[in-house]
């Protein structure tokens, strides 16, 4: 089975997190193991060409793909996080959001000179946070292979910040 089988299972939210956002929980997909196994399978498949060395996860939804993705390529898996929970040094990266900014984390030493990264998140929206996360790869020294999303919201206009590399997304909304 493929994810095209199981795409029922991804619920509209209305409203949420705040008035006029319709909102993709893929909660339930993830819920679903044959559904999950089939997203991380077609990730596998169409990032396969990138070549990556290592794959990076964004936190926190991104941690559910690049893991398995990892394990099942025999590759190691890198962790963006959020401010504080990384516990060696860091390298970190502010970002731009619609009302503010955020920060993201990578340990400094997680990416070696040359190493080619795939960056894995859930959904690519604004595309702030998946630039945010190259950009802490490039000042480690990595290069980036990719990025892969299981849903684009291709409205928003993300794929335009990360023009860098190749780009997958399994889902348009």
């Amino acid at each position: 089975m493929r994810l095209d089988d199981h795409l029922h299972l991804i619920r509209n939210v209305p409203d949420f997190p705040k008035p006029g956002i319709l909102f993709k929980d893929i909660t339930p997909l993830l819920a679903h193991g044959p559904a999950l196994r089939a997203a991380i399978d077609d990730l596998i498949d169409a990032t396969a060409g990138m070549r990556p060395d290592v794959i990076l996860g964004v936190e926190s939804r991104g941690f559910l793909f690049a893991s398995p993705m990892a394990y099942a390529t025999a590759r190691g898996v890198i962790l963006v996080r959020k401010p504080g929970k990384l516990p060696a040094r860091v390298v970190r990266q502010e970002y731009a959001l619609e009302y503010g900014t955020d920060t993201i984390e990578i340990h400094a030493d997680a990416v070696r000179p040359g190493d080619r990264v795939l960056i894995i998140d859930d959904v690519l929206a604004t595309g702030g946070t998946a630039r945010a996360a190259a950009d802490l790869v490039l000042k480690c020294g990595g290069t980036i292979a990719g990025y892969g999303f299981l849903g684009e919201i291709a409205f928003l206009g993300g794929a335009k910040r990360i023009d860098d590399a190749p780009m997958i997304s399994l889902l348009r909304w």
